[in-house]
């Protein structure tokens, strides 16, 4: 039997949404021009319009230092402000589901939107909360001052010392300590700031390969390998944990962090935090936010199982006091139980996207380039209510960090940005 054909139910887009696909055609930033082209998607009876250009700067560390935290599968602070930028206004609400490290959400706040995201894994909330209200240079120095390590050796837990140097690891767990004994209902600037802040910065700093990290040399931080993997490391390069002293490495991170945030980024920060909204909650279940508040979703979720949060983070965890093995990740292996995900998901996200609100959807390329999630969004976007616009195909070769990870253009991963345009219907 022939599977039925979804039919795109057209409406009369937004200034906004016009003004954005207008754009699309004549741009021109980076020296080439789009290509647009039609094509067909299975499922569907008319033609989706699909974009393909250099959108937003290829180049690493373009946007401001504040975004510098490590993280699996991360997008660019870029590619949200795209949207951001194009699609909303002051005040208004920006959310992503699948918050991460919290690019949308920083980006959003710096530019005076209010920051909506959820995330299944507590662990990104200590990623994303302390960059929304960060404390001065000042501040932190002082306060880092402040703190009381006592110089002690430890080796427990044993495989830690894969790792660590027992007097770092020391310092680790009297840092793990003090931040596990905080008086939540304590108010004060160093509680709500300034600790939460030690806590993110040493999370990042935990696993990496330049003395600039806790840890004897290991692979890029966004992600911590196996003990078994780091004792290979480790004999493989002939290389003992050394002595690392965490402070000084969380000044100087937290200097670096820091450094180029102006007064009008300062200020929008200010103001947008207390009206923040950060779930610890899975994508589809997300009743805390209000029917048609959010003005611009922008998000990219789980690339099926291509990335294995619960091992990648195990680390981070651990210092966050986090059963890594409970946190229920997305792993979905096969397309059909993404499609069930990403359903639910869109449906929930229907549900709170205001009328005449726009999604941007990043997916990819996974399985060698041969499943392109953009053809399974745009018909499930369809069967959950919203209009596509079109899909952006942002071209541009893999960074440094990528190629670390044998990910080459057109052989592994994911190739290419691609974000489906999704826009609610006004009725």
């Amino acid at each position: 039997m022939k599977a039925c054909q979804l039919t795109l139910i057209s409406h009369a887009p937004s200034d906004q949404s016009s003004s954005l696909i207008d754009s699309l055609y004549d741009f021109s930033d980076f020296g080439r021009k789009t290509r647009a082209v039609r094509r067909k998607i299975d499922g569907l009876s008319e033609t989706v319009m699909y974009f393909y250009n250099e959108f937003w700067e290829a180049r690493q560390r373009q946007s401001l230092n504040l975004h510098e935290i490590s993280y699996r599968a991360c997008f660019k602070a870029e590619l949200p402000r795209f949207f951001i930028s194009r699609l909303t206004q002051p005040g208004e609400i920006v959310y992503d589901p699948f918050m991460g490290r919290g690019t949308t959400l920083l980006e959003a706040a710096l530019l005076g939107r209010i920051p909506y995201g959820c995330d299944i894994n507590p662990l990104s909330v200590h990623l994303v909360e302390p960059r929304l209200n960060p404390p001065s240079a000042e501040t932190i120095t002082e306060f880092i001052k402040q703190i009381k390590l006592e110089e002690k050796f430890d080796s427990e837990p044993e495989d830690l010392l894969a790792f660590y140097h027992p007097k770092t690891l020391g310092e680790l767990k009297q840092l793990q300590e003090q931040l596990a004994a905080i008086d939540l209902s304590d108010q004060s600037a160093t509680t709500t700031t300034c600790w939460p802040w030690i806590r993110m910065v040493a999370t990042n700093r935990l696993s990496g390969h330049s003395s600039g990290f806790f840890s004897v040399y290991s692979l890029p931080p966004n992600q911590s390998v196996s003990v078994a993997s780091q004792i290979k490391i480790n004999e493989k390069r002939g290389q003992i944990p050394e002595y690392r002293n965490t402070l000084a490495i969380i000044q100087k991170k937290s200097l670096s962090l820091l450094k180029g945030l102006d007064e009008t980024s300062l200020t929008n920060l200010r103001q947008t935090f207390d009206k923040r909204k950060l779930l610890v909650s899975s994508a589809d279940r997300t009743t805390e936010i209000k029917d048609n508040s959010v003005a611009l979703v922008v998000t990219s979720p789980p690339f099926l199982d291509v990335v294995q949060y619960t091992t990648d983070n195990w680390l981070r965890c651990w210092f966050n006091n986090i059963d890594s093995s409970a946190v229920p990740t997305w792993q979905m292996g096969s397309t059909k139980s993404w499609c069930e995900k990403m359903k639910a998901t869109l449906t929930e996200l229907h549900r709170i996207i205001r009328p005449g609100g726009h999604l941007a959807f990043e997916v990819g390329e996974v399985n060698k380039g041969q499943v392109k999630l953009d053809e399974l969004i745009i018909p499930l976007g369809v069967q959950t209510g919203f209009s596509i616009l079109g899909v952006m195909i942002n071209e541009q070769q893999f960074t440094k960090t990528a190629n670390c990870w044998g990910v080459d253009n057109q052989t592994k991963g994911t190739n290419t940005n691609r974000i489906v345009l999704l826009q609610k219907r006004s009725n």
